[in-house]
């Protein structure tokens, strides 16, 4: 779970609950100007002016939605932040503040959390999303990690899962199936590992597809490409639950059929 193995271990009951968030946070800055008040009170306090706020929650929980035996916790910080920020994406809006809550056993040591917000620390950077708030509980097996995103939107540019017309192009924002390849991969090298531990796997032929499993990246960039292009589309799903079941939500809140071409 630790990248660096000669990290000496720090159990977390050494800190307690206060003691681990004042750890974690510390290092927080707020960049968005919609951040009035971050980590450190009951509540955060936004103000996104004249703007409409976009609220997103995903769950992660260790065994259904990611496996450490093959997922760095960095990544999965990482990771955990772009599946969020995605729902905000996909609503044509700007992503501004996130907020992280866990659970987590005794087997982590303060190390191994430090870890995991390394990545969430990263994505807030590389995306200038703010940190401003969370909780930490004990779980009595595993990890689980609960972020919400929030962002904003001018009311007349947001894009709802209803707005699809008859004659609508359906499209995409890149290629579909690289993670889940990813995935396949990384599972089939956990089981030759467990049949002989001294393997080691040439992964580098699939190193794109590993990536897009591990770190993946939310599309921002088409957000922009919108805006730049002065394009609204009539309607957008995150379709990181795969095609088949996102297309079927907006046709069904749309009211509308649809053909699909490879």
């Amino acid at each position: 779970m630790l990248e660096n193995k000669e990290i000496n271990r720090t159990n977390l009951a050494e800190l307690g609950e206060f003691g681990l968030i004042k750890r974690l946070t510390k290092a927080i800055k707020l960049v968005q100007k919609s951040s009035v008040k971050g980590v450190g009170d009951d509540a955060a306090v936004l103000n996104h002016k004249d703007n409409q706020t976009l609220v997103t929650t995903d769950l992660l929980i260790e065994g259904i939605h990611f496996d450490l035996s093959f997922m760095p916790l960095k990544h999965l910080g990482y990771k955990a932040v772009m599946v969020n920020l995605s729902d905000v994406y996909a609503m044509n809006g700007k992503a501004t503040q996130i907020t992280v809550s866990m659970a987590v056993s005794n087997r982590f040591s303060l190390e191994a959390i430090e870890d995991l917000y390394a990545g969430i620390h990263l994505a807030c950077k590389a995306y200038q999303v703010d940190l401003v708030g969370g909780d930490t509980t004990s779980s009595t097996k595993g990890l689980l990690i609960s972020i919400t995103a929030i962002g904003e939107a001018k009311a007349e540019d947001i894009v709802y899962r209803n707005g699809a017309k008859t004659n609508d192009l359906l499209v995409v924002t890149g290629d579909l199936g690289a993670a889940y390849l990813g995935l396949q991969i990384l599972e089939r090298e956990k089981q030759v590992f467990e049949v002989n531990p001294n393997s080691q796997p040439d992964l580098d032929q699939y190193a794109y597809l590993i990536e897009r499993q591990l770190k993946p990246e939310a599309r921002r960039d088409i957000v922009k490409l919108f805006k730049d292009l002065k394009v609204k589309p009539t309607a957008m799903i995150d379709i990181s639950d795969g095609l088949a079941s996102e297309t079927i939500h907006i046709c069904q809140q749309s009211k509308v059929g649809c053909r699909l071409y490879e």
